[in-house]
């Protein structure tokens, strides 16, 4: 089976930084900035592992063609 690399940088960078803008705009409307505090450690623990596991599967893939 073929990985999707695309589909996996994608969902990467909106763990790292699509929930966090998202947040960001709630706590703006809301006046309450513990969104974005809470958000950004949800994002952390989410998207480092995504971006290392990603990074490794594209480095993978890269020796595989050379």
């Amino acid at each position: 089976m073929k990985e999707n690399l695309t589909l996996a940088w994608i969902a990467t960078w909106f763990a790292l930084v699509g929930q966090l803008v998202f947040f960001i705009i709630v706590a703006s409307f809301t006046s309450e900035w513990r969104y974005v505090m809470w958000s950004f450690i949800v994002s952390m623990m989410a998207g480092v592992p995504c971006l290392i596991q990603t990074l490794r599967a594209q480095k993978k893939r890269n020796n595989l063609e050379v």
